[in-house]
């Protein structure tokens, strides 16, 4: 447990509510070394009374509150929020780590600049951008994390003691940050569609829906820590199910006859555009 540490969330939807489950479960944090606002107060006390999780009335309360600030609000509500702040982030002892996807470290620091474009407090502001996925919830996270930061040396390593626990910490360049989110962030909902089209295959078949989502659901989360463990190339892997002649392949095949792989990379070519 990560001991006299206390995280704020500016804005504590779906994805800030995964990292607060997955901090607590994993041991990183308790319940009540957190604290949120968000829009609605009335909502907010619901969200975080599970997890015990102290609601507050607005950002700066958060920020007062926090040594680590997380930045989970929608990205257009970035400017309006946070550059008020920038005083108070600037304070010794702060991290800061968005969440929002399109912004990286020059977008903050151009926010908190000065009208003569002198970055005043943005250096002492200690930040790190990052671009999280919804399995931290459950300690199988990515966070797409960009190479450029703020933090010193002793912040990055609280920065991985605290997201270490519930997700692989990759780390990119500036360049990069929008593909990986789309990899890592957008995909959940691309796998979602493929383990559910599988459980009605399934169901089609016979299967009780439950058991043929778990099937599926269990296969996708294996075939991945098969790769993470092995590093075997995905067509190796692939190429290793298929037996000649067998069934497998005739899946495989039918899969490529109807633009399988296509089909991917022409959804992530929807969002990157």
């Amino acid at each position: 447990m990560t001991q006299n540490l206390t995280i704020g969330f500016i804005g504590y939807g779906n994805m800030a509510q995964a990292i607060a489950q997955g901090v607590v479960d994993a041991g990183v944090v308790t319940g009540g070394q957190m604290v949120a606002c968000a829009a609605h107060y009335d909502k907010l006390e619901k969200t975080t009374a599970e997890l015990g999780v102290r609601p507050l009335r607005n950002a700066l309360e958060v920020v007062t509150a926090a040594d680590v600030v997380i930045i989970a609000i929608k990205p257009y509500q970035i400017a309006a929020v946070v550059k008020p702040l920038a005083d108070e982030l600037a304070r010794p002892g702060k991290i800061v780590v968005s969440i929002a996807a399109g912004w990286n470290l020059k977008k903050y620091q151009d926010l908190f600049a000065t009208e003569d474009g002198e970055s005043v407090d943005s250096p002492d502001i200690h930040i790190q951008c990052t671009i999280p996925n919804t399995p931290m919830a459950v300690g199988k996270g990515v966070l797409v994390t960009e190479s450029v930061n703020t933090l010193t040396d002793d912040e990055t390593e609280t920065f991985e003691q605290l997201f270490g626990p519930i997700s692989l910490i990759e780390r990119v360049d500036t360049a990069h940050m929008n593909i990986a989110m789309v990899v890592a962030g957008c995909a959940p909902a691309f796998t979602d569609m493929y383990i559910e089209a599988l459980g009605d295959a399934g169901v089609q078949y016979g299967l009780q829906r439950a058991t043929a989502y778990r099937l599926a659901a269990k296969m996708v989360e294996g075939v991945g820590a098969l790769y993470m463990a092995t590093e075997t190339h995905p067509g190796a892997m692939k190429d290793a199910v298929c037996s000649p002649g067998g069934t497998t392949i005739k899946g495989v095949a039918q899969l490529e006859k109807d633009g399988f792989r296509g089909s991917v990379i022409d959804a992530v070519d929807a969002i990157v555009g």
